[in-house]
Protein backbone atom coordinates (compact mmCIF):
# COMPACT_ATOMS: atom_id res chain seq x y z
CA UNK A 1 0.00 0.00 0.00
CA UNK A 2 3.06 1.99 1.14
CA UNK A 3 4.81 1.59 -2.33
CA UNK A 4 1.25 2.58 -4.60
CA UNK A 5 0.67 6.27 -2.66
CA UNK A 6 4.65 6.81 -2.81
CA UNK A 7 3.93 6.07 -6.96
CA UNK A 8 1.08 7.88 -7.03
CA UNK A 9 2.54 11.28 -5.57
CA UNK A 10 6.10 10.85 -7.76
CA UNK A 11 3.70 10.34 -10.86
CA UNK A 12 1.47 13.42 -9.57
CA UNK A 13 5.00 15.31 -9.51
CA UNK A 14 6.36 14.08 -12.57
CA UNK A 15 3.33 15.65 -14.40
CA UNK A 16 3.10 19.07 -12.41
CA UNK A 17 6.80 19.72 -13.75
CA UNK A 18 6.14 18.75 -17.08
CA UNK A 19 3.33 20.89 -17.46
CA UNK A 20 4.54 24.64 -18.92
CA UNK A 21 4.58 27.43 -16.23
CA UNK A 22 5.02 30.87 -16.62
CA UNK A 23 5.15 31.65 -12.85
CA UNK A 24 8.93 31.14 -12.73
CA UNK A 25 9.66 34.13 -15.30
CA UNK A 26 11.18 36.97 -13.84
CA UNK A 27 10.89 40.09 -16.54
CA UNK A 28 14.10 41.94 -17.44
CA UNK A 29 16.01 38.49 -15.87
CA UNK A 30 14.98 35.38 -17.13
CA UNK A 31 16.72 34.40 -20.68
CA UNK A 32 15.80 32.11 -23.31
CA UNK A 33 17.66 29.46 -22.00
CA UNK A 34 15.65 29.83 -18.57
CA UNK A 35 12.35 30.04 -21.04
CA UNK A 36 13.19 26.76 -22.53
CA UNK A 37 14.49 25.27 -19.53
CA UNK A 38 10.93 26.11 -17.76
CA UNK A 39 7.98 25.81 -20.43
CA UNK A 40 9.59 23.87 -23.39
CA UNK A 41 9.56 24.08 -26.67
CA UNK A 42 7.01 26.61 -28.25
CA UNK A 43 3.86 25.99 -29.62
CA UNK A 44 4.42 28.99 -32.24
CA UNK A 45 7.00 31.35 -32.70
CA UNK A 46 7.32 34.80 -34.69
CA UNK A 47 8.91 38.56 -34.40
CA UNK A 48 6.68 40.98 -34.17
CA UNK A 49 7.07 44.38 -35.88
CA UNK A 50 9.28 45.56 -33.05
CA UNK A 51 11.42 42.48 -33.29
CA UNK A 52 10.62 41.23 -30.44
CA UNK A 53 10.42 37.58 -30.51
CA UNK A 54 7.09 36.12 -29.45
CA UNK A 55 6.77 32.39 -27.93
CA UNK A 56 3.05 30.90 -27.63
CA UNK A 57 2.89 27.82 -25.14
CA UNK A 58 -0.96 26.57 -26.37
CA UNK A 59 -2.71 24.78 -24.04
CA UNK A 60 -5.05 23.36 -26.38
CA UNK A 61 -7.13 22.23 -28.60
CA UNK A 62 -8.85 21.17 -24.85
CA UNK A 63 -6.97 23.75 -22.89
CA UNK A 64 -7.95 27.11 -21.89
CA UNK A 65 -5.08 29.07 -22.17
CA UNK A 66 -1.81 30.28 -24.08
CA UNK A 67 0.80 31.65 -22.41
CA UNK A 68 2.51 34.24 -24.47
CA UNK A 69 6.26 35.25 -23.57
CA UNK A 70 7.69 38.31 -25.63
CA UNK A 71 11.74 38.45 -25.31
CA UNK A 72 13.30 41.39 -26.23
CA UNK A 73 16.63 41.53 -28.71
CA UNK A 74 18.66 41.36 -25.66
CA UNK A 75 17.69 37.39 -25.22
CA UNK A 76 15.70 38.66 -21.67
CA UNK A 77 12.11 38.20 -21.29
CA UNK A 78 10.21 41.51 -21.24
CA UNK A 79 6.60 40.28 -20.35
CA UNK A 80 4.54 37.15 -20.19
CA UNK A 81 0.68 37.15 -21.00
CA UNK A 82 -2.34 35.50 -21.77
CA UNK A 83 -4.01 36.43 -25.47
CA UNK A 84 -7.06 34.78 -24.57
CA UNK A 85 -9.33 37.21 -23.04
CA UNK A 86 -12.21 38.86 -23.99
CA UNK A 87 -10.58 42.17 -23.79
CA UNK A 88 -7.78 40.59 -26.55
CA UNK A 89 -11.42 39.29 -28.39
CA UNK A 90 -12.59 42.58 -28.43
CA UNK A 91 -9.95 44.18 -30.42
CA UNK A 92 -10.43 42.16 -33.11
CA UNK A 93 -12.31 44.19 -35.75
CA UNK A 94 -14.39 42.71 -38.92
CA UNK A 95 -13.54 44.34 -42.40
CA UNK A 96 -9.98 45.62 -41.31
CA UNK A 97 -7.75 42.94 -40.24
CA UNK A 98 -6.08 39.70 -41.50
CA UNK A 99 -5.24 36.26 -40.41
CA UNK A 100 -2.17 37.32 -39.64
CA UNK A 101 -3.45 40.16 -37.12
CA UNK A 102 -5.38 38.01 -35.15
CA UNK A 103 -3.20 35.36 -34.92
CA UNK A 104 -0.01 37.97 -33.33
CA UNK A 105 -3.11 38.90 -31.09
CA UNK A 106 -4.53 35.74 -29.69
CA UNK A 107 -1.98 32.82 -30.74
CA UNK A 108 -2.72 29.77 -32.76
CA UNK A 109 -6.06 28.84 -33.02
CA UNK A 110 -7.29 25.31 -31.27
CA UNK A 111 -9.27 24.84 -34.25
CA UNK A 112 -9.51 25.52 -38.01
CA UNK A 113 -12.33 24.65 -40.11
CA UNK A 114 -13.51 25.30 -43.47
CA UNK A 115 -17.20 25.41 -43.84
CA UNK A 116 -19.61 26.55 -47.12
CA UNK A 117 -18.97 30.03 -45.57
CA UNK A 118 -15.61 30.32 -45.08
CA UNK A 119 -12.54 29.75 -43.27
CA UNK A 120 -13.35 29.40 -39.29
CA UNK A 121 -10.94 29.41 -36.16
CA UNK A 122 -11.60 29.09 -32.56
CA UNK A 123 -9.55 29.23 -29.48
CA UNK A 124 -10.70 27.87 -26.05
CA UNK A 125 -11.12 30.30 -23.23
CA UNK A 126 -12.23 30.58 -19.84
CA UNK A 127 -14.78 33.55 -19.16
CA UNK A 128 -13.81 35.70 -16.46
CA UNK A 129 -11.38 32.68 -15.80
CA UNK A 130 -14.30 30.62 -14.64
CA UNK A 131 -16.96 29.48 -17.86
CA UNK A 132 -15.28 27.61 -21.14
CA UNK A 133 -16.38 29.35 -23.86
CA UNK A 134 -14.98 29.83 -27.76
CA UNK A 135 -13.83 32.55 -29.31
CA UNK A 136 -14.85 31.85 -32.62
CA UNK A 137 -13.42 34.26 -35.96
CA UNK A 138 -14.64 34.06 -39.56
CA UNK A 139 -12.88 34.84 -42.70
CA UNK A 140 -13.40 36.79 -45.96
CA UNK A 141 -12.35 34.76 -49.10
CA UNK A 142 -9.54 37.85 -48.95
CA UNK A 143 -8.54 37.23 -44.98
CA UNK A 144 -9.96 39.48 -43.74
CA UNK A 145 -12.04 38.98 -40.35
CA UNK A 146 -15.59 38.56 -41.40
CA UNK A 147 -17.14 37.85 -38.03
CA UNK A 148 -16.48 37.08 -35.01
CA UNK A 149 -18.51 36.21 -31.90
CA UNK A 150 -18.02 34.41 -28.17
CA UNK A 151 -20.06 31.02 -27.35
CA UNK A 152 -20.46 30.06 -24.01
CA UNK A 153 -20.43 26.12 -22.78
CA UNK A 154 -23.61 26.38 -20.72
CA UNK A 155 -22.90 23.11 -18.90
CA UNK A 156 -19.46 24.68 -17.84
CA UNK A 157 -18.48 20.86 -18.89
CA UNK A 158 -14.98 20.23 -21.43
CA UNK A 159 -16.45 18.68 -24.68
CA UNK A 160 -16.30 14.58 -24.61
CA UNK A 161 -14.37 13.78 -27.37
Amino acid sequence: MRFSATLVFLSCVGLLAGCANPRFLVVGQSTIADVRARMGTPTDTRVDRNGDQLWDYATGPEGFETHRVRIGADGKVKEVTQPLTEDQFARVVPGTMTKSDVRELLGPPSDETTYGAGLTWSWRFKRIGVQPGYMVVSFNPDGTVKDKIVIIDPSGDAPMD
